[in-house]
């Protein structure tokens, strides 16, 4: 699993959504300036988080963009799964269904449902309002978050 810049951007876009309250309506060019992340490209990771409900937009003068709950409501898990699609290890665990001709004489699958399932729990594990506090900590030379 290699998470995209789609997945990497989105986690930081909600935090820094999540450092005003629910109230404020932050502008794309804001939000953009403030990541060093493209407008064009930002605009379609925003779209996907509107969609999903995960933020809400409003559009006009005083316009912009806020979370949908509170901060510690969003798991790193649900987002990368949103951005990324599945989080799985190899394809036959991408479905709901493993539908893999070979899946009951596979002698390395539990190797792999029991990778599936650490890497959901642990990244559901983590809320996005740990990461804004582990920012403000600076954890990691250079950042964390990229």
């Amino acid at each position: 699993m290699l998470v995209s810049t789609k997945g990497r951007y989105a986690l930081r876009i909600l935090l820094e959504l999540g450092r005003y309250d629910n109230q404020t309506h932050v502008p794309l060019p804001m939000i953009a300036a403030k990541q060093g992340i493209s407008e064009k490209y930002l605009e379609s990771i925003v779209s996907l988080l509107v969609k999903s409900g995960m933020v809400s937009g409003v559009r006009g003068k005083g316009g912009g963009y806020s979370l949908a709950r509170p901060l510690e409501e969003y798991s790193v898990g649900e987002v990368l799964r949103l951005t990324e699609g599945s989080l799985a290890p190899v394809s036959c665990l991408e479905e709901e269904e493993n539908l893999c001709p070979r899946a009951g004489d596979c002698a390395t699958l539990p190797i792999w449902e029991g990778l599936d399932a650490m890497i959901n729990e642990y990244l559901d594990s983590i809320k996005l309002s740990q990461l804004a506090a582990m920012q403000g900590e600076n954890p990691c030379p250079g950042g964390c978050i990229r």
